[in-house]
């Protein structure tokens, strides 16, 4: 069974339990994780190792319920799988890894590795040739890690036009950034886009525009979900 609806994700996401420290951590990316899998990305479940196909990198993977259900609604996992994703046994780990999830590019979890991640592969495919690009969604409190600064300003300076970046604003970080997160990026030479993280159309449309020459970042806020 593949589900081609949004409205079936929230039954998904429901079938997974045990987690709750960071089921708001999830529910705030359901929205850009459907867009992204359902009329963004060039991939499929019978893609997998085709070296053209996009990638997606789940950086913010300490709340992976979300990332689950709309792998499970595109074919990727079987719905089933769902049930039992904090069992010892399960494939479903609270971090999602790689070697076990069907579609998954990278073990993640740990902030401040997805993004970095993302370079390094939009690196490569620009030195390939390759047309593919990385989409990395990251939370905004996550840009604390120095390894993200680092990794912001070498996509900048090098005009990583393949990568895009989505950050999930929902107001966690602890400083914040003065001008908004956005400003973060822009100061390194990104092209910027800030959309409220519900809006499906609105999340398409910045998703999708166009960036040439420099890397894009999508800052999707969030109200009242961490």
């Amino acid at each position: 069974m593949t589900a081609t609806r949004f409205a079936d994700i929230p039954a998904l996401f429901a079938r997974m339990t045990g987690d709750e420290k960071h089921e708001w951590a999830a529910a705030s990316t359901l929205d850009v994780l459907w867009v992204l899998y359902d009329l963004v990305l060039d991939v499929s479940p019978s893609r997998l190792d085709d070296p053209d196909r996009d990638r997606f990198l789940l950086s913010k993977g300490h709340g992976p319920m979300a990332y689950y259900a709309v792998l499970a609604a595109k074919g990727f996992l079987e719905p089933s799988t769902l049930d039992d994703w904090t069992a010892f046994d399960s494939p479903l780990g609270q971090h999602p890894d790689r070697v076990l999830v069907p579609g998954a590019e990278i073990g993640s979890g740990s902030l401040g590795h997805g993004l970095p991640i993302g370079v390094g592969m939009a690196m490569g495919l620009r030195l390939q040739g390759r047309d593919a690009r990385v989409f990395v969604l990251v939370g905004d409190a996550e840009l604390d890690e120095g390894s993200n600064h680092e990794a912001i300003a070498i996509a900048g300076r090098f005009g990583l036009d393949n990568l895009v970046v989505v950050v999930v604003d929902n107001e966690s970080g602890t400083t914040g950034w003065p001008g908004g997160v956005a400003t973060r990026f822009e100061v390194e030479g990104w092209s910027s886009s800030t959309v409220d993280g519900r809006d499906q159309e609105g999340l398409f449309d910045s998703l999708t525009r166009e960036h040439a020459g420099r890397p894009h970042v999508v800052v999707a806020r969030i109200r009242g979900a961490r």
